[in-house]
């Protein structure tokens, strides 16, 4: 679960970190107050969305201006106008894709005068299962670019949880930024906070991009990306009100309400698999035999009938999918069960596009007998490799 920039800069404050002071604006008419509570000389109006990129993104729509979503304004009028100009305006940078998303919130935040920039972030590293700090003087840019080309100017630091963070852990990162004086003390101050928050919150990753060095020699969390385990979102009422639906793909918020492993693709075949392993090996054979999966989505180990038939709809209510290939292997879950929904599903949306339909483990006669018995057109396949090139020829012509 992600939330935005102005959220996280709460959480943060909340903590003791360093943050600009903000506000919030939700409509035009309010704007030109929430920048008059501010401090000048410099007001920065930033578009908020689940999205990165925002200062080099665009706008789709006329009267929104030719700046990005993320503008330097001098005066309290000028910073109330760019952001009506950008509220209900869609957004489109390297990571929403052509679609772009509807800017619905506008932060408006003290400026801050910056002496350097830097990258910071906290996250889960799954190759050692520590908490890692990951830090650079190339802060602002694109951190994988810079991993690319200098990975030297990068420091990976991870922290063993038997002793915790430790002050060490601080001032290597403040060595690695090359601070100086006061400003380490502050590293290191800065680095158990968030820490401490990385942990107590469950998130995923916690992102500081720019963490600057004012020219008051301060060390500031100028702007704040985080993300949450999910499964651990029910441990954290706080968190869990954060939470901004408007920004999920619609097809993944219903799957979630059938308690659904869905996450949407650029593809074209759409899949429904049971596991994950199993998922992640039908999206890889399907790549392999020349088309994209639209969709990963797991039924889980005990799918009902009505749970299936919900995941066929969602499957459907995707415009890009031109097949949709069901491969099940049955333990726990039994094939009957699958073939029932299948057959309810499309009976109830109809189809429109060619389905190939593997089963395989418990009650697997059962299920092909009521797929073989309904008025279902359906291309049956003997295993994963034979599901995958038919649904793939079935979709390539």
């Amino acid at each position: 679960m992600n939330i935005h920039e102005y959220q996280a800069k709460a959480l943060l404050r909340s903590y003791g970190a360093p943050v600009s002071d903000g506000r919030v604006v939700l409509r035009a008419e309010e704007a030109k107050t929430a920048a008059g509570e501010l401090d000048g000389p410099v007001w920065v109006v930033k578009a908020q969305i689940h999205a990165g990129g925002r200062g080099k993104g665009t706008f789709k729509e006329e009267g929104a201006g030719e700046a990005g979503g993320v503008r330097i304004t001098k005066s309290v009028s000028e910073a109330a106008e760019e952001a009506k100009k950008m509220l209900g305006r869609t957004l489109v940078t390297k990571q929403t894709g052509e679609a772009g998303k509807q800017v619905g919130r506008i932060y408006i935040e003290e400026g801050a005068a910056i002496a350097k920039e830097f990258y910071l972030a906290l996250l889960v590293d799954r190759v050692t299962s520590r908490v890692s700090f990951v830090a650079s003087t190339e802060g602002g840019m694109d951190i994988e670019e810079v991993a690319e080309k200098t990975p030297e100017k990068i420091l990976s630091l991870s922290v063993d949880p038997a002793t915790g963070y430790q002050p060490f852990h601080g001032r290597r990162i403040a060595f690695m930024l090359e601070l100086e004086g006061a400003a380490v003390k502050q590293c290191v101050k800065l680095m158990g906070t968030l820490y401490k928050m990385f942990l107590e919150k469950d998130m995923e990753m916690l992102e500081i991009n720019p963490l600057i060095l004012t020219e008051g020699g301060e060390l500031k969390c100028l702007d704040a990306k985080m993300g949450f385990d999910s499964n651990a979102v029910y441990r954290h009422a706080d968190i869990a009100e954060l939470r901004d639906t408007t920004e999920e793909d619609p097809k993944e918020l219903e799957a979630s309400k059938y308690d659904l492993n869905y996450i949407a693709l650029d593809g074209e075949i759409g899949c429904m698999v049971n596991g994950a392993g199993l998922a992640m090996a039908t999206m890889d054979i399907i790549k392999l035999y020349g088309a994209e999966p639209a969709n990963f989505l797991d039924v889980g180990g005990g799918a009902t009938k009505d749970k299936v038939t919900e995941a066929f709809k969602i499957i459907t209510s995707d415009p890009q999918v031109k097949g949709i290939l069901v491969n099940i292997f049955g333990g726990i879950m039994r094939c009957d069960v699958i073939a029932e929904g299948v057959v309810a599903a499309v009976k109830e949306v109809g189809l429109k596009v060619p389905l190939v339909v593997r089963l395989e483990g418990t009650n697997v006669e059962k299920g092909k007998e009521i797929i073989n018995n309904s008025d279902v057109d359906v291309i049956a396949a003997d295993d994963l490799k034979d599901g995958a090139q038919k649904i793939v020829k079935a979709v390539k012509g």
